[in-house]
């Protein structure tokens, strides 16, 4: 295999071009296109349907009853478990988000105010 002087190393060690290639200033080159169109497409992302806050909203007040119904099972038959408050803890969280609805954002409220109050009950007094 022969390598061509021009892609030799100089002696200094220093890699060097082929005298024959010649800088090129760098031209315009196209950016990428449709900027707007990726950042619309972002912003439409974080934008939810109404029927979409809706139906999260439903499925968060239906978690929320069946924690509240796993902790009613719990102490009724004595097995009540940190798990099952961890999971009300967590449906309580959950209701605080508005769903673009006032009458379910009503109900989800009620359901808040009932878990709080039964996570309420269920809270040992510190001394």
């Amino acid at each position: 295999m022969t390598t061509t002087p021009a892609a030799r190393r100089a002696a200094s060690g220093t890699f060097s071009l082929p005298e024959s290639e010649t800088h090129q200033p760098a031209g315009t080159v196209g950016g990428p296109r449709g900027v707007g169109g990726i950042e619309a497409l972002i912003a439409l992302q974080g934008i939810e349907a109404p029927e979409e806050r809706r139906r999260r909203a439903v499925k968060r007040g239906r978690n929320a009853l069946d924690a509240l119904d796993e902790l009613k099972l719990g102490v009724l038959s004595g097995t009540l478990d940190e798990s099952t408050l961890a999971k009300l803890k967590t449906a309580a969280a959950g209701l605080k988000d508005a769903s673009g609805d006032s009458r379910l954002d009503g109900v989800l409220g009620e359901i808040e105010l009932r878990v709080e109050v039964e996570l309420a009950k269920m809270a040992v007094p510190s001394m």
